[in-house]
């Protein structure tokens, strides 16, 4: 791996990053990057689990959120941990952080998927979106040295932070429905879920289609 640019135009990365370096300052020596990325994997598979055990008590939603919150802490810290503490291991560190990632992700989303809250389908057409954007993201990474943390300035904090929110509104109002023409009733948050798989999917075919024709451009200069 080359040492490539991070890109991150979030809309959350103003109070991220300067949080973020706080709390690497001060970890103690004890946690290293691999005990914070293992944080974040124990932490997918506890928002999953806690999405699905909200067919029996919505209480888990708060155990969800939880869940959300330490998932963000490992896996947003351990890469800033190691470039504070100067320990960067870039093979080993970019193929266990996003292999983690894709795991987790995985879990989070199809236990979402297993919830009263959302469509199975739905939840499973976000998740091959989501994806297939990591793989377009990591292909660009090792074509043009660039790593992009955010796509319309919404990144996996971004939707952290979404998710955190409707946790909080589900649990005390419920699952909102509204009538749509053609469509007939739908769920806020099944609705929430399909726009956002537009969006996935929009942010990948524009990507993919940018990329080949400045690739493009660039090879034929050769």
């Amino acid at each position: 791996m080359k040492k490539h640019e991070r890109i991150n135009n979030s809309f959350l990365r103003f109070i991220e990053k300067p949080l973020l370096n706080y709390l690497a300052e001060r970890m103690p020596r004890w946690i290293n990057p691999d005990v914070l990325t293992f944080l974040g994997l124990f932490a997918s598979i506890l928002v999953g689990l806690s999405y699905y055990l909200t067919n029996f008590n919505k209480g888990y939603l708060w155990l969800a959120s939880f869940g959300l919150i330490l998932n963000w802490y490992g896996d947003s810290l351990d890469g800033t941990l190691a470039r504070f503490r100067k320990i960067e291991r870039p093979r080993y560190g970019y193929f266990l952080d996003h292999t983690i990632d894709c795991i987790s992700q995985t879990v989070i989303i199809l236990g979402f998927g297993l919830s009263p809250y959302a469509d199975y389908k739905i939840a499973s057409l976000v998740l091959v979106g989501y994806l297939s954007l990591s793989i377009i993201t990591y292909i660009i990474t090792n074509v043009e040295n660039v790593f992009k943390f955010s796509y319309g300035k919404m990144g996996p904090t971004e939707a952290r932070a979404v998710a955190v929110i409707a946790n909080i509104i589900s649990f005390y109002f419920g699952i909102p429905v509204i009538k749509l023409p053609m469509i007939g009733t739908v769920t806020i948050v099944n609705l929430t879920l399909s726009l956002i798989a537009v969006f996935i999917y929009a942010s990948f075919f524009l990507t993919a289609f940018e990329k080949i024709i400045r690739l493009s451009k660039i090879d034929r200069k050769k």
